[in-house]
Parts: structure tokens; C-alpha cells; sequence
């Protein structure tokens, strides 16, 4: 009996300080927002570990150079461009100017914008670069201010100015050539702000591709698996998402699209964990009979759940270059 009670009274001691850390993470996170933006921007987890960024031929990507930018003052963001496929012979041993020069030969350029967490060495963003580049794109990529080896603080806004910065810097080598904007998960929302200020400047890209996309952040972050335990919590919204609104994110593609006047073109994998394929789904609604959308092909495109593309793994589809095409 004895024993039986201090296994009682330890377990019960157990339970309720599980339930008071429960209690006090709410409120911690309203008197600090700063802990939300981190949760959503996730830039500190640096995925994989221990790779030189410099080198990015160490990723398998032997036809790729790496660049520094400097968007702002005190900001520098490291940049990846890999050529297309058919120039890799050329461009072993070349430096930045030859690849620089390189971005005006009569291929297409996607600027890809990652999502959150890891770099632009992350594993899937390197596979993706293969098969765009198998594929005859330029594919240039960044790590925005406050990811990998980029210096700077990461906010909303400045992840918007760093791809401006990028796309300007594309669009000043590139000539004739089409540059399409490339965003995954929560680069959906760097993209869709990116190009709203585009098309706002009458500088639109020739299309605009969003992959596992949400409509704005709040919803995104309710439907977040991380969420679950404490969806049905007392307040939720006023503990977990006005913090998020408090600190500058809105990330809202649901407005943005309403302001874009380019082709766009919507992949999501219906067993996304993730971002829930229905945001994925009501963003298409909403851009589709969005008026800026008129005279523009919008397309949404799943992907079967028997097909195992979760969220990251599109770019294992077979069907990727017919439908890019």
C-alpha cells in the first residue's frame, strides 16, 4: 500500500505540473509574439546540418554558383543559381560572371522560394533544382535574411524585399528571356507578396507557381498540426494568432491573389500534413474568380494521396514536366 501510494502521489505530481507548463505556454506566448514569429519563420533550425553553403557542388549540384547580394545595407543573402542541363559541360570551372552572363542564353528562369526551416541546400529544394534543370530552366534560389548563412533579421517584409531584390537582379541579366516565381509553403507568401508588387509596378513575371500553398497565415497556423493540442483551448486565437498578427505576419495569398494579373498554377498533394490540401483548394477558388485573373490561366493540380507526395515531394512526379509545359 505504501508503495502504491508514493507511485499515486508521484504520478499525480507528474500530472499536474504537465498540466500547469499547458496553462502557462499560452500566456507565455501572448506576452512574447517574438515566440510565435519564430515558430512561424523556424529559420533557426538549420536542416541538414554541417554543410558548407559555399560549395554547393557538395549537394550534387556541379553546374551551380554560389553569390552573395546585398538587398540592403547590413543585409547580405546567399544565393544559388544552377544553370539548365545542357550547360553543364560549359559551365564546369566557370566564375560568377560567366554565370551571371549565362542567365541571358534563351532559357527560361524560375526564381524559387523556399519554405521555412532549413536552407536553400535543404534536400527536396535540391531535387527540385535537378529536375528544373533537367528540365532547360535557370533555377536561382536564396536563403532570406536570417536563414543559412544570410545576415539580417527575418520579417515579413524583408523576405518580400530580399526576392524583389533577387527578381530585379534576375530580370537586369535575363533579357527576353521568361522568369517565372516558384513558391513552396510558406514561400507561397514571400511569392504571392512578391508579385502583387510586381503587377502593382506594371513589372508582372510571366507566371507565378505556388506549391502547397494556404491562404493566409492564421488559418495556415490553425490547421498547423502543431495546433492540435491546444485548438480547442480557451481563446485560441487571441493566445496563438493575434501574436502572429501583432508581430507583422500576415502572409495573406488570399488577398494578394486579387491584385495578380499573370498565369498562375496551383500543386498541392491531397495528404499534405502540413498545409491541409483544402487551403490549397480555396485559394484556387478564390483566384479563379478573382477579376485581376480575367485574362489569365489559372490551373490548380492534385496529387493523389495514394501517391505519397505529402508536402514536400512534388517534384518526384512524372507528370511535372507535362504539366509545367
Amino acid at each position: 500500500l505504501h508503495r502504491r501510494y508514493g507511485l499515486w502521489f508521484r504520478l499525480r505530481k507528474l500530472i499536474i505540473w504537465l498540466l500547469g507548463v499547458y496553462i502557462a505556454i499560452p500566456f507565455l506566448v501572448k506576452l512574447c509574439p517574438a515566440i510565435q514569429a519564430k515558430l512561424v519563420f523556424l529559420n533557426f533550425v538549420r536542416v541538414p546540418y554541417f554543410i558548407d553553403l559555399k560549395r554547393p557542388q557538395d549537394q550534387g549540384l556541379n553546374h551551380t554558383c554560389n553569390y552573395y547580394l546585398q538587398p540592403e545595407e547590413d543585409v547580405t543573402i546567399g544565393v544559388w543559381h544552377t544553370v539548365p542541363a545542357a550547360l553543364w559541360k560549359n559551365a564546369r570551372g566557370k566564375d560568377q560572371l560567366w554565370f551571371e552572363d549565362a542567365l541571358g542564353s534563351s532559357h527560361p528562369v524560375i526564381l524559387y522560394l523556399h519554405g521555412n526551416a532549413g536552407t536553400r541546400g535543404g534536400d527536396h529544394r535540391v531535387e527540385l533544382y535537378k529536375v528544373l534543370s533537367s528540365l532547360g530552366y535557370h533555377v536561382v534560389t536564396f536563403d532570406y535574411r536570417g536563414w543559412g548563412d544570410s545576415i539580417g533579421s527575418p520579417s515579413e517584409r524583408g523576405m518580400t524585399y530580399d526576392a524583389l531584390h533577387v527578381f530585379d537582379w534576375i530580370k537586369a541579366r535575363s533579357g527576353d528571356n521568361p522568369v517565372y516565381i516558384w513558391g513552396h509553403s510558406l514561400g507561397t507568401g514571400v511569392a504571392t507578396n512578391l508579385v502583387r508588387r510586381l503587377c502593382e509596378r506594371e513589372t508582372p513575371p510571366d507566371a507565378l507557381i505556388l506549391e502547397s500553398p494556404f491562404t493566409n497565415i492564421r488559418e495556415e497556423a490553425r490547421s498547423h498540426p502543431f495546433s492540435v493540442i491546444y485548438r480547442y483551448f480557451p481563446g485560441f486565437d487571441w493566445f496563438f494568432l493575434d501574436p502572429i498578427t501583432t508581430s507583422g505576419i500576415k502572409f495573406a495569398n488570399d488577398e494578394n491573389v486579387k491584385y495578380i494579373s499573370c498565369s498562375l498554377l496551383i500543386l498541392h498533394a491531397e495528404d499534405d500534413p502540413v498545409v491541409p490540401f483544402h487551403l490549397g483548394k480555396k485559394l484556387y477558388n478564390i483566384a479563379a474568380t478573382s477579376r485581376s485573373f480575367r485574362d489569365y490561366k489559372v490551373q490548380f493540380v492534385p496529387f493523389h494521396t495514394d501517391l505519397g507526395y505529402r508536402h514536400k515531394y512534388i517534384y518526384r512526379s512524372p507528370e511535372l514536366p507535362r504539366i509545367l509545359r
